[in-house]
This record gives structure tokens, sequence and C-alpha cells, in this order.
């Protein structure tokens, strides 16, 4: 039998053995509909059980100017577990009547866990009853009053001692001690050891003759224990028909910590209506009860609260779930948790709290509820930001001020060297401002700085530092520009163009429509800066470079630096010419295996006008910053796709396989698959001899969506090679997944491979990891004999290089394989 079952067992006895015992017995829910009625009940009070059965305790048998306490007593004993005193009550019967009962209330756990009252009303008219009728409920007394936790006793009219519960004998330490039929005197005279105590609980028995009605005595008595207990003893004189004494009924219940409860739950109730807002939860977090400071901050009424829980009443949405996880967790880990939160009102006003939670546990250890104490800290934060707004930013702008500036300098050259970064540091003064102030007056000239500080900050993207320096001052500062120098002046000149054009736009100054420009200083600064005041002393130089200069201009801090920026932009112009003036080309490279040519790679030039032939090294890092690199990838492909179609006329040249190298941000394009797949079914080219080659970079992100479209090429027949293997940051749990024909050495390798033991042992391990996954390996850069013998001594005999030829134009190529093959 289950401990469940044997609950439910025991309770269905103790229903049964209550069903047919003379005294009214009622079980009710916490919700005081009633559960339980027996038949004493039918008899007191005229309802059956039928009839009293799922019906409100309160409603059926209890006066309305007692229902308001008894409904109070019911819910205190359910929250609290203290159980309320046993009191006479005159309640009403179904005919209206009323009678004088003696009611005992009990708390007890259904097998489901649920709390539920029990209520034993006693009959005093039925105490009146003759000696005859006692004695024939007597079996069926003692049986309820052993449930009973309170002691409960019955004296004769001499004071004699009657009847004992388990709870009085153990109360007055009775044991097996001969104690029917003696007085509280007798008692105290045999056993001297608990004189005291007989003697303290039985002094007041006359005086509850006397009054001939229940009385309540509150008396403290010594225990064994040597601590003094306070109990709560009930008397209840009953009398003959002819109005003698006949017995008397004592209950004693040990009140001590109801006492001390109550006491403490008095200082509670003090300290809940304090100043601070506090609510008390369930462990499931929903609120059981609010204070009023909680109704002041929150707008919510009591009412409105209870029954609902916390984060989502008063949800921001300033939280995520990981958060509250985590207040969750030092909860369960600590019982505490405190820190800022930010709530809503019901007005909608979000508002920010200081909260501490606390876990409250029974004395087994138990969680049993959750209490809450916040503080509005609204007004402090409001104080604290205005004091670091006063102290940090500049009071017409709202931008950063000097102090603010100098401290993130500080913080970027140590970013910089942690990184081996390049940041910019951009000096910006407004041209001619004094003369605006002189001739129109300060006002205009607030009004010119308000405005080009609102152009500044939209010039830059979101965390950029733009500051006021004072006057008509400004700084610009960039981070995280990358470690190559050329590249982050590149991108500090793209700025500064882009803040001068948008300062020399007109401004409009009350009345006045008023035109100005800027004259720009600019410099670098990376990790080795002595102090933070050199980029900003570089920069203010620059920029007065620039108003010698003539003014509404951009001039670098480093000479040698605008040569290189300058050398750029014409690159990167020239790139764009060279697209549209057909000026690149794809030069081929011969991939051998065996001694025979397999196919060839495609290699991007550019025949510059006045440069001449331009390798991509010098320029595809260009045109991946400025996106050049997307219409430069399809003009490679489609040509690539081109020359197989070509070929595929020629019988020596016919089966040859053509590699293209695809960039990151080209293969990531959302199209990629389709503009392939386009250009193949333009220029009639078989997919089968069409390889891709990818790098690394390719799989560091993304992966599944590179997954994907490669499968779906491959499907097509495309083919796919990873190029430059070993030099990037490819997972090999990932390697293992991707839908390769083939991996490449890289050449960095090659090169050294007969006196770099560790170079050779990498081009082993390529060569063993692609025999493991079943791929075909090539390795590039192969110059010497020496070096195609190593390979294929150990298993990689596949190669390109200037072993076997240098890239060539395609007609170049042409040839040569006509005379090889």
């Amino acid at each position: 039998m289950t401990e469940f079952e044997r609950s439910a067992f025991l309770e269905q006895q103790f229903r049964t053995l209550l069903h047919n015992v003379p005294t009214a017995a009622q079980g009710y829910g916490p919700d005081g509909i009633i559960r339980y009625w027996n038949k004493a009940s039918e008899r007191l009070y005229g309802y059956t059980a039928v009839e009293a059965i799922g019906r409100n305790v309160l409603d059926l048998i209890i006066p309305k100017e007692l229902r308001a306490s008894v409904e109070l007593g019911m819910r205190q004993m359910l929250e609290t577990g203290i159980v309320i005193p046993s009191e006479e009550l005159s309640l009403v019967r179904k005919d209206g009547s009323c009678v004088e009962v003696f009611s005992s209330h009990y708390l007890v756990n259904a097998p489901t866990g649920e709390p539920e009252l029990f209520c034993v009303d006693v009959d005093l008219t039925a105490l009146k009853l003759s000696q005859e009728s006692l004695q024939a409920s007597d079996q069926s007394f003692r049986t309820l009053i052993e449930a009973i936790p309170d002691a409960i006793f019955l004296k004769d009219a001499e004071g004699r001692w009657q009847i004992l519960n388990e709870a009085a004998k153990q109360l007055f330490q009775i044991g097996d001690f001969h104690w029917q039929n003696r007085t509280d005197l007798e008692m105290a005279e045999l056993r001297p050891a608990y004189a005291s105590i007989y003697q303290s609980c039985f002094l007041d028995d006359e005086k509850a003759w006397s009054a001939r009605k229940l009385m309540v005595f509150s008396e403290f008595i010594q225990l064994e224990s040597e601590s003094l207990a306070e109990f709560e003893v009930l008397k209840s004189p009953i009398f003959t028909d002819n109005g003698a004494r006949k017995a008397l009924v004592v209950v004693a219940r040990n009140v001590t910590e109801r006492k001390k409860s109550e006491a403490e739950l008095r200082i509670a109730a003090i300290a809940f209506e304090s100043q601070q807002g506090m609510f008390v939860t369930d462990t499931n977090f929903v609120i059981l009860r609010v204070n009023s400071c909680f109704t002041q901050i929150t707008g919510y009424s009591a009412e409105e609260a209870i029954g609902q829980r916390p984060h989502e009443l008063l949800s921001s949405g300033r939280h995520d779930e990981s958060f509250f996880a985590e207040v969750t967790r030092c909860l369960e880990t600590t019982d505490t948790w405190q820190g800022e939160i930010w709530d809503r009102r019901k007005n909608g006003e979000i508002f920010p709290e200081w909260m501490a939670l606390t876990a409250v546990r029974d004395t087994s250890g138990e969680l049993t509820h959750y209490v809450a104490a916040f503080t509005d800290v609204t007004e402090r934060k409001a104080a604290e930001e205005q004091i670091q707004h006063l102290a940090f930013f500049d009071a017409l702008t709202g931008l950063p001020n000097r102090r603010l500036l100098m401290d993130r300098l500080r913080q970027a050259i140590a970013s910089c060297a942690r990184g081996q970064n390049f940041a910019a540091m951009l000096f910006v003064d407004l041209d001619h401002f004094k003369f605006l102030n002189d001739t129109h007056g300060h006002f205009c000239g607030d009004q010119l700085l308000s405005q080009a500080a609102s152009r500044l900050h939209d010039c830059v993207a979101q965390g950029t530092t733009v500051a006021r320096l004072g006057g008509d001052e400004f700084v610009v500062m960039l981070e995280d520009l990358g470690k190559n120098a050329a590249e982050a002046a590149s991108a500090a000149e793209i700025l500064g163009e882009k803040i001068r054009t948008a300062l020399r736009q007109s401004y409009q100054l009350s009345e006045l429509t008023y035109h100005s420009g800027a004259s720009i200083g600019i410099t670098l600064f990376d990790g080795d800066e002595q102090s933070a005041d050199g980029p900003l002393k570089r920069a203010d130089l620059a920029m007065y470079q620039a108003k010698a200069a003539g003014r509404n201009l951009l001039r670098f801090f480093d000479p040698q630096m605008q040569a290189i920026v300058t050398a750029r932009s014409a690159l990167e112009a020239g790139l764009r010419e060279a697209l549209s003036e057909k000026q690149l080309t794809l030069h081929y490279q011969a991939q051998t295996s065996i001694s025979t040519i397999t196919g060839a790679e495609a290699l991007l030039r550019w025949q510059h006008p006045q440069r001449g032939l331009v390798l991509p090294g010098d320029f595809i890092a260009l045109a991946e910053e400025n996106g050049l690199i997307l219409p430069i990838g399809k003009w490679v492909l489609q040509n690539a796709c081109a020359q197989l179609t070509a070929w595929s006329t020629q019988p020596k040249l016919a089966q040859l396989c053509i590699s293209v190298n695809v960039s990151l941000r080209q293969f990531h394009q959302e199209h990629f698959v389709a503009e392939v797949l386009e250009v193949l079914a333009e220029t009639g080219a078989n997919p089968h001899l069409l390889k891709l080659e990818l790098t690394e970079s390719v799989l560091v992100t993304h992966v599944e969506e590179v997954i994907q479209k490669m499968t779906a090429l491959k499907a097509h027949g495309v083919g796919f090679s990873l190029d430059d293997f070993g030099t990037g940051y490819s997972s090999l749990s990932n390697l293992k997944r991707l839908p390769l024909d083939q991996l490449k050495i890289d050449q960095s390798f090659v090169h050294d491979i007969l006196t770099d033991p560790n170079d050779a042992a990498i081009a082993k391990m390529i060569v063993a990891l692609a025999d493991t996954l079943s791929l075909n390996v090539i390795a590039e850069g192969v110059e010497t004999e020496a070096q195609r013998e190593f390979l294929a001594l150990h298993g990689c005999l596949a190669y390109q290089g200037y072993l076997c030829s240098a890239p060539l134009s395609a007609d170049e190529f042409e040839e040569f394989i006509h005379a090889t093959q």
C-alpha cells in the first residue's frame, strides 16, 4: 500500500468513525464549502448531508453577525497554521432556531495535500442529558477526543478525574500512574514533582461552577523542561435538570507559540506597512499580499495585484528570460537576491527600482513564500544621470565634453594595444564661426553649433564618439579600423568627406539662411601612443594645415599617409574604370595529375593602361572592401564558363576542368546559387567541368547556409575545392559535413616542404585527412621536381605551379596543351 493509499484509507476510517459519533462534526475546504457532514450534524442542525455538502458553512449555520469573525479565523488558520481557540457559539438550525455549541476547529491535510478544516461542535444542551446518556456515548466521545491535539479531561461534581485524552496525559506526565477518581490535590500530593502543574491548572474550577457557563482562563505552567508555557484553559460546567453540579469539561491548549507568532505577526504587520513597497508571493510567485506603499508606487490596488505574478503584472519588457532565470537561481542557492530592476506602473510608466527578494522557509526547511521589498529609485537615478551629464557632456550640444573624450581616448588606445588595431581621430573646426558670432550674435552661433553637432552625429555609426571640445571645435573618434594602416586611413578619409559634405549644407538660423564649411584634420593612432594627448594634438595640427590650405578641406597629419590615401583612391577609381573599359582578363595555370593535365585554375589579371599588368594581390582586398568584388566575381565566372564552352569543341581541351575562386562576400549573396546556374545556362558550359574554389574563411560562419548552397550546386554537377587549406580556422567537425571534392595544399607549406619539418608534417597531414574523407588533394606552388616527388611519395599526385606551367593567357594555354598533350 502506497503512502497516498494509506493516507486515504486512514482518512476514510476517520470519516466513518466521525459519521457514527454523537458529536456534530463537519469538514470544509479552504473556501468554506462543506465537504463532510456527519449524522450528528444532521440531527443538530436539521440539514441532511445532501442539503449541506457543497454549500458554504458561513451561509448555512453561521449568524450574520458572526460571519466576518468566523471567516477571518478560518482564513488565518489556513494561512498561518495557528489553530483558532475553541469557543462557545450560538448557531442557527434549519428551522431558524438557535443552538448553543462548543466549537473546536482543526487543520488537517487531505491525501491530495490540500488543507481541510474540521469542526467539532459539542451541543452544550446535550451535556445536560442524564448520566446514562453520557455513558452510552462515552466510547464514541473518547474516540473523538483522542483525535484532538488539545488536552481534554472531564471531572465529576466533586472534582475527581474521570476522562483524560492522550494529550492531557502527556501534559501532566501521567504515564501509567493511576489517576482515575483522584482530585487535583491528591495528584499533587502523590506526585510532588508535578504539583505546580496540577495546582496552577485547576485553581479556577470554582469560578467556572459559580458562573454556570463556559469560561476561558490563561495559565502559565512550568513544564518538565523548566520552560514556562502559556496555556489557554476552557472550563464548561454541566448541571443536572434540577440545577445540581454534574461534570466539568476542561480543555487546555498550549498557546505559547501562537502568542509568540501573534506578537511576531504584529511586529511584521507594522514593518510590512513601511515606506518601502512590499509584496508576498507563494512558491509559484503568485502575489498573496501587498502593502499600501506597493499601491502608491505601482498604482495597482491590492485587489488588482493579488493573484497575479509580479514579473507579468509589472513587466517593463526590459528584462529577458535569462534575467529572471538568474534571479531564481540566486534564490534557490542563497535564498536572497537583490539588484536593480525596471518595472511598469499601472499608467504605463516604466521606472527603476531597487529590490530585495527573500525566500521564506518553514522549520523543516521547506520553501513556503517569497517576500519582496523595493524602493522607487527614479529620482535618485535622474539625479545621478544629471550629475553624470553635467560632468561629462556639453550643455549646449549634449555631446561628450573634453573630459569624457580623453577618458574614451585612453580606452581606445588600450583597445588598440590589445587588438593591434588602428584607430583614427578627426578634428573638425567650423570655418568663419567667429565672424558669425560677431555679426549675428551668440544666439545664431549657438544654433549653428547645435545643428552642426546633430549633423556630425548623423554621419557616424551608433557607438562612435563625437565630442565638442569647446567653441566651434569638434572631435570624431573612429575605433577598430583593422590592422592595415592604409585601409584605416581610407576609412577615416571616407568619413571625413562625408562630414565635410554634411557641414557644407545650408543652415537655417532663425530667419537667417547661413552657409558654412569645416576644416578637418585626421591622424591615425594605435596602442603605441605615449599619452592620450598625442592623437588629439596631431589631429589639431592637421586641421590647421587644412585651414592654411584654404579652409573647407581635409588633411592628414602624416604626408606619407596622405600619399597612400591618394594612391588608394586612384586605385579604386581605376578599378571601377577597369570593369567598364574591359581591362580585366583571365589567365590559366595548368593542374596536373600523374603527368596528365586535368584542368586549369582561372587567375584574374588587370591590364592597367599606365601600370601594366596588375596582380590580384594589389587590388582584390580593395575590391572586397568597396563591394566591387561582386561584379568582378560575376565577370570571372561568366568568362571562365564561356571558356569552358569554347574548349568543348576542341578534343584535347574538351575534358579539362576550370577552377574559379569565389570570395566570401560573393558566396554569401542570397542569390549566389541562382547566379551560378544562370551563368551556366547562358554560356552553355558543362557544370561537371566547373570547380568552385572556396577559402576557409567561407566556413567560419553560417555553416548551415554554406552546406545548403554547396549541396544545391552539387546537385547540378558543380564541384568544390577548399583552397589554402591549413591557413585558416575551419573546424574539422564542419569540414566532414561539407560536400567537397578536393583539398588544396597552400603554397606556403609547399615552398619549404623539403627544408621545414613543420611544413612537411602539415602537408602529410592534409594528404592523410583528404584520404580519410575520401577527397582528392592537390598542391599549389610546386616549382621543383624534388617538391613534386616528395608530395607524390606521400600520396599527393596532383599539383599546379611553375614546374608544369606559369599562368598563361587563353591563347597561350591552348598552344601549351596542344604542344604537351
